[in-house]
């Protein structure tokens, strides 16, 4: 992780983009949103809205669903 990637710095442009990118990656790849977050030092809240902008289509949360 670079200084511009460090936990708690604003990202814009290229870095934003590359960081999307690789998370775009991994969570296709099978990692969660809660792992992406703890592993980058970033909120879940600011992994779920770069991988929103990228496009990504979201898993659901999984578990036990209530019944209709």
């Amino acid at each position: 992780m670079n200084d511009a990637q460090r936990k708690g710095a604003r990202l814009a442009g290229e870095d934003r983009s590359e960081l999307s990118l690789e998370l775009k990656r991994r969570y296709d790849g099978g990692e969660s949103i809660r792992q992406l977050a703890a592993a980058t030092g970033r909120s879940y809240g600011f992994v779920h809205r770069l991988l929103a902008e990228a496009g990504v289509e979201l898993r659901g949360r999984g578990g036990a669903t209530r019944r209709a």
